[in-house]
């Protein structure tokens, strides 16, 4: 099933909220998405403020989720559970 670009972006977030700062490839690999979208992704987080780039030696960077990203995750669980999707409930248009 194809995810939207919020079901990535908080899936990213939530990534590296439970493993703390991560390489890319190992990022890659937690979220399983492809190096450029992912790189798309972590660019537009980065851009918002929720994911920051840190250094870690010559060309080498970590990505890290910011304190605004903690933030939208705990709303985002939030409205998880205010407002349920269950196949049930979903209408073809």
């Amino acid at each position: 099933m194809h995810r939207s670009k919020l079901e990535m972006h908080i899936n990213i977030l939530q990534v590296l909220a439970d493993h703390g700062p991560l390489k890319i490839t190992h990022l890659m690999y937690k979220v399983n998405l492809n190096g450029s979208t992912l790189k798309d992704c972590i660019e537009f987080l980065i851009k918002q403020g929720l994911v920051e780039e840190k250094s870690v030696g010559r060309g080498r960077f970590v990505y890290a989720i910011t304190q605004r990203g903690r933030i939208v995750i705990n709303v985002f669980e939030e409205l998880k559970e205010l407002l349920p999707v269950t196949k049930e409930n979903l209408v073809l248009l």
